[in-house]
């Protein structure tokens, strides 16, 4: 999510109560200390000889969370700490030793790649090709609407749409009402309609639920402001092509469990054992989602660290993880604390840097791991020395047998990648930046998919993208035509060029074969595998052939990745592997979602890189107003980035690398080394290039300076009078307030004797 969004969610004035939450990490400090000291760790109580099905791999730890299967059990799982074999074997053990169906098991990951991870291992454990719901919870929410999608009017074979689909509606909307770029981007519009959503318009999906198409169409023609526009027009879009995003998945499934008593009683009884991780990212829909689930068995396992807590600017609450056992009373908490990624001189690093936040729990990873180089941390002159010691130590770790693919660079923002891509140019590296556009936005990969997506629906979003790809001479003007035809009948594009096909205006087309070519394909996929289906009509449609002529090697190399991907999507997925569900599967999927095997260095965010890890790992850019971002304007936020610093030192195995310039920033203000280094103690880091004392000095002076700011910045806020309040001025004398902008700590003030409001400081007025 955008800028845009962060700025809108820090208007809300959400946040807990200082003595609330330092009340309650303060109790859970207490229960952990207990725990470490072995005084509450009981070992698992197990009836009987049980035979052994990899129990034996498990730690202590591990194995209770494993065994203890009944009611509500709260894991706090450390970074590398095996929770994911946890998890897994959790659900062998299920099915295995307790004989539950896999069917009746829903385990919830945060990423489409945890998630075929897991299914991959738990079907190597349980050898059965059902693994159950291993889910998203947006993909969880597609399996619910697939099956129940009757009580809101949508088919069963509804639209999931990516930014790619939404893109071609937005450009839809902008034709036909007279917009342009300079009303709003494309991003910025995605982000706009997402924040209707989400906080201004939270009931839209009403709309679109119980209006008719007509009515919903009629509220899109009405609207005059750029904003309504767009955004009553894309839910019209959306209802048109029964589409839904990814807000509309939770939303729409939510509905129909509060609307249906028996559609939700049917998905409780079934989801006996309920499984989440990465509990600590969860928003309030995800949270409500997962309270209705189990309100039958009351089976619900969570695993989560507060340390890890990354995402509060997308509505993440780590509240649902540390409150937890207050909501369920009766909850077990186990601790898995023992590091086995990471060697013990990141750990000790990592452990020494997360400490210095204050609302956390109190905790340290335990290294298992032999002890291994030590954490190196350089100051350059400026950037690009910066960026060549980054190459410099590649190429030393290559030379020393290392492949280039299992190192990796991350940083804070994109814009910091510059000077290092300059500089792996120049020494000739070879890297893979997980930015730009992702695999499954790329075109060839997007015409593929859309003529699946024809074949199974015959949507307008897939016509209008590959009727004329290659080409058939059905070019502007004839689409057009197909446009008003569809509007007029209220039919969909394909059905429109069928009905229209002897006119005259398609004389000269290949329209005729593209509609043959079409149902042959629709008749008859149902009993082939997609990966051949979709062979067979890249290379009948001529798409292929196309890409040949053009000499588009590196587009065809991409058809024949996917491929290979949708060939181990069949193999893994279990009987779930039909056309419509790998299109509801792919719709879902991100930018780190594909495996890169090339032997490249990776250059990612570190927002990309969670719930990953790789051997080595280069953390540039540790400068203030880098990272920590500048745009950080408050003490929750500051130790929101010193989490994000944790999860980035956490991602190493092997060896970690940091890094900082020195010099001047654009605006002339001297560069800092990032505090988050400061924070580390001394003798755990090895330093390359030592910042100067007096540099040293100067850091320490800013950041108690932005510390003394930001405490009085709060305790003014903590000041400010609502709207509507009179309020008077020395010189202005009294008026009343009228808006309030948090970010620039002032008032919008209409005083009684000007014809014209003021903006003014909070601290330029007082109560009247």
């Amino acid at each position: 999510m955008s800028e845009m969004i962060k700025e809108f969610e820090q208007s809300f004035d959400n946040r807990e109560t200082g003595r609330g939450i330092e009340q309650r990490l303060f109790e859970m400090s207490a229960e952990l200390n207990s725990h470490a000291s072995g005084r509450l760790m009981r070992e698992p109580e197990l009836q009987g000889p049980q035979p052994d099905t990899g129990l034996s791999e498990l730690n202590a730890e591990q194995l209770e969370a494993v065994t203890t299967t009944e009611g509500y059990v709260r894991v706090i799982a450390g970074a590398g700490s095996g929770k994911t074999r946890a998890l897994t074997h959790r659900f062998a053990f299920l099915v295995n030793e307790l004989g539950v169906l896999p069917e009746n098991i829903l385990c919830v990951t945060f990423t489409n790649k945890a998630a075929n991870e897991m299914r991959q291992r738990i079907h190597n454990l349980i050898g059965d090709r059902d693994t159950g719901y291993i889910n998203t919870f947006h993909g969880f929410c597609v399996s619910v609407l697939q099956e129940d999608s009757y009580a809101v009017q949508y088919p069963k074979s509804f639209l999931v749409l990516d930014n790619s689909d939404i893109d071609s509606m937005l450009r839809i909307i902008y034709e036909e009402r007279g917009l342009s770029l300079r009303d709003r981007t494309f991003s910025d519009a995605r982000d706009m309609i997402e924040i209707q959503k989400l906080f201004k318009k939270p009931d839209y999906y009403l709309d679109m639920i119980d209006m008719s198409l007509e009515t919903l169409h009629q509220k899109y023609l009405d609207a005059v402001s750029a904003d309504e526009i767009i955004f009553y027009g894309y839910l019209y879009q959306e209802k048109k092509c029964f589409g839904l995003d990814y807000n509309d998945l939770i939303k729409f499934s939510l509905y129909i469990f509060r609307d249906n008593a028996d559609i939700r009683q049917k998905w409780q009884k079934r989801l006996a054992y309920i499984m989440i991780d990465e509990f600590q990212d969860i928003d309030g829909l995800q949270y409500e989602l997962m309270e209705t689930l189990c309100g039958y068995h009351h089976n619900l396992f969570i695993v989560g660290d507060p340390d890890q807590t990354i995402y509060t600017w997308r509505g993440a609450n780590v509240r649902y993880l540390l409150d937890f056992d207050r909501q369920f009373p009766g909850t077990k908490t186990i601790m898995m604390l023992k590091n086995y990624r990471s060697t013990p001189q990141i750990l000790a690093a990592a452990n020494s840097l997360i400490d210095k936040n204050e609302k956390r729990i109190k905790k340290d990873l335990i290294p298992v791991l032999p002890d291994g180089r030590s954490v190196l941390y350089n100051s350059s002159a400026d950037t690009a020395e910066e960026a060549a010691w980054i190459v410099s130590e590649a190429g030393r770790l290559h030379d020393q047998g290392v492949p280039f693919r299992d190192m990796t660079i991350l940083y804070r923002a994109h814009y910091v990648t510059r000077p290092v891509e300059e500089a792996l140019l120049k020494a000739k590296l070879p890297y893979h930046i997980y930015s730009g556009v992702p695999f499954f936005g790329r075109a060839e990969i997007k015409d593929a998919l859309s003529y699946l997506r024809m074949i199974l629906q015959q949507d307008d979003l897939s016509f209008r993208r590959i009727a004329n790809t290659p080409k058939r001479n059905l070019g502007r003007r004839r689409m057009a035509f197909l446009e008003e035809y569809a509007a007029t009948h209220g039919t969909s594009l394909y059905e429109a060029l069928k009905a229209t096909l002897e006119d005259e205006i398609f004389k000269g087309t290949k329209a005729a074969r593209f509609i043959s070519l079409i149902d042959r394909f629709a008749a008859s996929f149902e009993d082939e595998p997609v990966s051949e289906v979709l062979s067979a009509i890249l290379h009948e449609s001529g798409y292929e052939e196309m890409l040949r002529t053009e000499g588009s090697q590196e587009r065809l190399d991409n058809l024949a990745e996917l491929k290979q991907s949708i060939y181990e999507y069949e193999v893994s997925c279990g009987e779930e592997h039909a056309l419509q569900h790998y299109l509801t599967h792919v719709a879902l999927f991100s930018n780190t979602d594909m495996e890169d095997a090339s032997d490249r260095i990776k250059l990612m965010t570190i927002h990309a890189a969670k719930g990953l890890e790789f051997p080595y790992v280069f953390l540039c850019g540790m400068n203030e107003g880098v990272f920590p971002s500048r745009k950080t304007r408050d003490l929750p936020g500051m130790e929101e980035e010193r989490r994000l610093a944790f999860v980035a030192m956490t991602r190493a195995e092997r060896g970690l690398f940091l890094s900082s310039a020195e010099g001047r920033n654009h605006d002339g203000t001297p560069r800092y080394p990032s505090r988050f280094i400061l924070d580390i103690d001394r003798g755990l880091l090895e330093y390359v290039h030592k910042p100067t004392d007096q540099l040293i000095e100067d850091t320490r002076e800013y950041v108690t300076r932005w510390h003394r700011f930001t405490r009085e910045k709060e305790e003014l806020l903590e000041s400010v009078l609502p709207e509507g309040t009179r309020v008077k001025h020395t010189y202005l004398g009294e008026g009343t307030i009228t808006d309030i902008d948090m970010d620039r700590q002032a008032y919008t003030i209409l005083f009684d004797r000007l014809p014209t409001p003021r903006t003014l400081s909070f601290k330029a007025v007082t109560k009247a």
